[in-house]
Order: C-alpha cells, then structure tokens, then sequence
C-alpha cells in the first residue's frame, strides 16, 4: 500500500518508521513548518501526495476539516489521529460521504488500548450481574501531560458507566466525601515518565479483579495507525477504531 503522511510531529516521525517497517511505502510527507529532511511537500495536492491510496493525518485540530476535504478532493481515504476536531464530525462526516471516499478515526489508535476496551465491555457487562464488586478507575501518567484524567480513562469510565446497571455517575475530581454507591471514580496520578498505565477495579470483601494496560511507549499508537491504513484502504464511508476492532475481532 502507498500512504502520505500529514503532520511530521513526534508521531508523524513514529508513523513513518512503523510504515516502512509494515511493508507500507511512504509517498510522501507533508508539512506545512517541518524543517525534516524527509518533508516532501507543504500541503496536500493531488500532484504532492504522489500517487499515495491513503494519508495518515496527525496535524492539528484547527486544519483537521481542511485536511479532510482536501484529501476528498483528490479522491483519497484518511486516517485521521488529530484530536480536537469532535464538534465538527457532521461537518467531516459530510466532507467523507459526499466524496466518497474512506475515513478512520479515533483519539487513541492503540491496538493494545483499543483491545483493553473490548475487554472493560466484556467485563462490565459480567460484573454488573454482580453488585457485590464496586469498581473503580485508576490512571497514571507522566509529570508533563495536562489533562486529568485523560481521554483513555475517561473513555474507560463511560464504558462501565454504560455496562453497569448499578453505576450512574463518573466522579474525576478529588473526594472529600464518601463515594455513593452509584458513583464511579476515575482517579489519575502525573509524575515520573510514565507513558500511560490504565487499571479497572472490581473489589468485594473477599477478593479484588484488576484488568490493567501499561504502555510502553508511543509506538503502539504508530502500529495501530498503520493498521487502520490498511483497514480502510479499499472501504468507503465515515468510520472509527470502535468498527476496524468489531470487524478484526468477527463482530461484523
């Protein structure tokens, strides 16, 4: 497969890497500022995308739209990893189906983590025959990353809030009071280097059941982008990771 790249930040940079170690040729990379030598062109034609079948985007929210419809214009699927963009998704959904052409996206395209949500699914809809297990949400990250909790654990949260017939409310902030019974809390930790550790508690009085991901670095997300670039190479229509992780995992 031939893919463009969009955006040669840090994950540009992993995507690449990733791509040429998948078999993937990498027709060019675009960046509008990027003084990298492997910067091939500063905007997205259909003369500088180079033949390419799909672009991976990892740009900014600001010209997530534009990139879109230039990628529809020149007849060419997406992945699109920019995050940011979500109050604009009839507007891209629009953009996709009109063009006809294929668009995946997520804000996390860690398989690992993308696996670890088919799990808290799984799990939720056990446990919540089983109200005598309370549940709660940990997260740690390193000391520089401004959110809290992240977007990983607060998509977990919503997870078992849908799953779990006894929770109704996600908690984030700090408790001065004891938690309700209906609420879930979903704690984080910033220190260190930590690239992102996620761990789902169900504890009784008896015993206690952890599913946890720990990651390692960046790359996994890299690796699962790449692999939405071939998911969606030869599919046409507005897509996310939730659909690519169904059809993988025979769901559809």
């Amino acid at each position: 497969m031939y893919i463009a790249i969009n955006g040669f930040g840090r994950m540009g940079r992993l995507i690449h890497t990733a791509a040429e170690h998948g078999g993937l040729t990498v027709t060019a990379v675009i960046d509008p500022v990027s003084d990298d030598p492997r910067v091939s062109a500063r905007e997205i034609t259909r003369e500088t995308l180079n033949g390419a079948e799909v672009v991976i985007d990892f740009s900014l929210p600001a010209a997530a739209l534009d990139t879109m419809r230039a990628c529809a214009a020149c007849g060419v699927s997406i992945v699109v990893g920019t995050t940011g963009w979500y109050d604009q998704m009839d507007q891209a959904r629009s953009i996709i189906e009109d063009a006809q052409v294929g668009c995946i996206w997520s804000g996390n395209f860690s398989l690992g983590v993308n696996l670890l949500f088919a799990l808290v699914r799984q799990a939720a809809g056990i446990m919540t025959q089983f109200p005598e297990y309370d549940c709660m949400v940990h997260e740690y990250h390193h000391r520089n990353k401004a959110d809290s909790p992240s977007g990983t654990a607060s998509m977990i949260g919503s997870l078992l809030i849908d799953g779990l017939d006894h929770k109704d409310r996600m908690v984030t902030e700090a408790l001065d009071h004891p938690i309700g019974s209906d609420e879930l809390h979903v704690s984080s930790t910033r220190g260190g280097s930590i690239p992102g550790t996620h761990t789902i508690t169900f504890d009784s009085d008896v015993d206690t059941i952890e599913i946890t991901h720990r990651a390692r670095n960046r790359e996994g997300f890299a690796l699962g982008a790449v692999k939405a670039a071939g998911w969606i190479g030869k599919r046409r229509g507005f897509f996310t990771i939730d659909d690519m992780m169904a059809d993988m995992l025979g769901g559809r």
